[in-house]
């Protein structure tokens, strides 16, 4: 998942883009996010593969969300996150108020909130915030890179692996150990473990065969 031009996504044009003016009352904030962003954010964490996002220049407003519903996100040292929304007197939105206390912890998140503060993709890094800051000519490069290995890896593990770490968020440590052990069953069962299994059975063999030639 990535943006066109010279940014991710430099947000919303509060005026133009949603028709709102100066006069009090007259614009619903709240009906993009029920139409299409709430939809939009809940797709992408539900959706049953690893997401990955390369973003570069601005990540700004909604877009920001949008970035951070990846599993994996890596930066362009161009890029930069930010939450202006409070200085249109509006608050975050598209899941920000829940993903971001998760990722970064409340302090550094009522930062970026708040105080509507540029995180450049250094501080980000350093925050937890993404994955990876590559020089902006090698993003896309290594962005597939990352790609290609949940391409050639175990597909459902990875799927189920992305249902355990999404509802742990909301459940009890007890239901959380439930769960694993639910998916894990399935997991178990399926063609990527048979074949893991055969292939590390097969190195150990070729250990112990080198191992007695010594």
């Amino acid at each position: 998942m990535t943006g066109s031009g010279r940014a991710f996504c430099s947000g919303a044009d509060l005026v133009k883009g949603t028709g709102a003016g100066s006069t009090p009352g007259g614009f619903d904030a709240g009906r993009i996010l029920e139409t299409q962003l709430n939809p939009l954010i809940e797709r992408l964490v539900a959706l049953p593969m690893p997401v990955v996002a390369a973003v570069h220049g601005a990540v700004v407003g909604a877009g920001c969300s949008i970035a951070l519903a990846a599993d994996i996100v890596v930066a362009a040292r161009s890029a930069y996150f930010m939450l202006a929304f409070i200085k249109a007197g509006l608050l975050p939105d598209s899941g920000a108020t829940w993903l971001l206390p998760r990722l970064i912890g409340r302090p550094r998140a009522n930062v970026m909130m708040f105080l509507a503060e540029k995180i450049t993709a250094d501080t980000a890094l350093d925050w937890g915030l993404i994955h990876q800051v590559t020089e902006d000519d090698d993003l896309m490069s290594t962005t597939r890179g990352v790609a290609i290995r949940f391409v050639e890896g175990p597909t459902r593990a990875f799927a189920l692996l992305k249902r355990a770490l999404r509802e742990s968020a909301s459940s009890s440590l007890s239901e959380a150990l439930q769960l694993e052990r639910s998916l894990q069953r399935e997991a178990g069962l399926t063609r990527d473990f048979a074949e893991g299994a055969a292939v590390r059975a097969m190195a150990a063999l070729s250990l112990r065969v080198i191992a007695r030639a010594r």
